[in-house]
């Protein structure tokens, strides 16, 4: 099923002709909880791997234990949550039974296990270019991946995040079952299986990074017509590749590559959410009726990855070089 953003409740460019030369495409994946195989875009799905290659591991995250999850734990509990929820319940019914309740505390609660070596990276994400108009990549690949370690990194909130692209008519012989890590430190950086639903939109810059003149002038255009160009307007929620960076709560400011010091672009945006309360116009007209909506058990999170505060995950890459270390942000 696709996904249709619904047409803007202005036109910003037609009134301000110069935000016209920095519209940007950006593709959002609209992930729905799903069955994706290794020749399907995903997030959370296999990926297709070629079985002579090594499968990446944690460089900081070795054994012989660790304390966390297990992340078979976790998917039982989110199973039996969802199934909860969505079961008639009369008044002053128990909402879990004595069993399930076992099992979402099992999901629920840290333990120490056992790992016998480095934790391997947990799949997160496969596009492939042939369904995502314009993916950037490196020239001669069609395919990106993207694994990383379910445990904070970086002060504790960021995980450790690998690129992998690849042409995938080279991968001939691919791996079958690929090692799974088995304990996670946040299962909020364990990815739900959902297939994608790509669609084009185009975005304007937040106001951050507009002229301070300008940005009034446009907020209180759109102010003056029931809208908010922050949330409406400028940058679309949710999943997706490309478009403009989402500032929020902090200023723009500059970044550079950590190897060769040129410019850092977005390439991709992970979120908590593809929509909530502040921006419901970008809530796909085929999930307009939606039971549960942007709530824990609805579509706009089917992903279940949540960051921080219900915040979105940008990686930003080497504008001379795919090979640069990316860059990590969470807005």
């Amino acid at each position: 099923m696709t996904r249709t953003t619904p047409p803007r409740p202005l036109d910003v460019a037609a009134a301000f002709p110069e935000l016209a030369p920095l519209a940007r495409s950006a593709v959002r994946l609209h992930p729905r909880a799903g069955a994706p195989t290794a020749a399907d875009s995903s997030i959370g799905g296999p990926l297709l791997w070629p079985a002579a290659e090594p499968w990446p591991v944690c460089p900081e995250h070795a054994g012989p234990w660790h304390e966390g999850l297990a992340p078979e734990d976790v998917g039982t509990r989110r199973r039996v949550l969802r199934e909860a929820w969505a079961r008639p319940r009369a008044e002053g019914t128990e909402f879990l039974t004595e069993d399930e309740r076992v099992l979402v505390e099992r999901g629920s609660r840290p333990r120490r296990i056992g790992v016998g070596g480095p934790l391997p990276l947990l799949p997160v994400l496969q596009l492939h270019a042939a369904d995502i108009p314009g993916l950037p990549r490196p020239d001669g690949t069609d395919l990106l991946q993207m694994l990383w370690c379910a445990f904070g990194h970086d002060k504790g909130h960021l995980p450790y995040t690998e690129l992998r692209w690849r042409s995938r008519a080279e991968v001939r012989a691919p791996l079958a079952e690929p090692p799974r890590p088995a304990v996670i430190g946040n299962d909020s950086l364990l990815p739900h299986p959902c297939v994608l639903h790509p669609e084009t939109v185009t975005e304007y810059p937040a106001p951050h990074e507009l002229p301070e003149e300008l940005a009034d002038r446009v907020e209180q255009w759109a102010l003056d017509r029931g809208a908010y160009y922050q949330y409406d307007l400028a940058v679309a929620p949710g999943c997706k590749v490309g478009g403009h960076a989402p500032w929020s709560f902090t200023d723009p400011f500059p970044m550079a590559c950590a190897e060769c010091g040129a410019g850092m672009r977005p390439l991709l945006t992970l979120d908590s959410t593809e929509w909530d309360g502040g921006s419901g116009s970008w809530r796909p007209v085929e999930d307009a009726t939606a039971q549960g909506g942007c709530l824990l058990d609805g579509p706009g999170c089917a992903t279940g990855l949540r960051f921080g505060r219900g915040y979105g995950l940008q990686l930003y890459v080497c504008e001379r070089s795919y090979g640069h270390p990316l860059f990590q942000n969470v807005q």
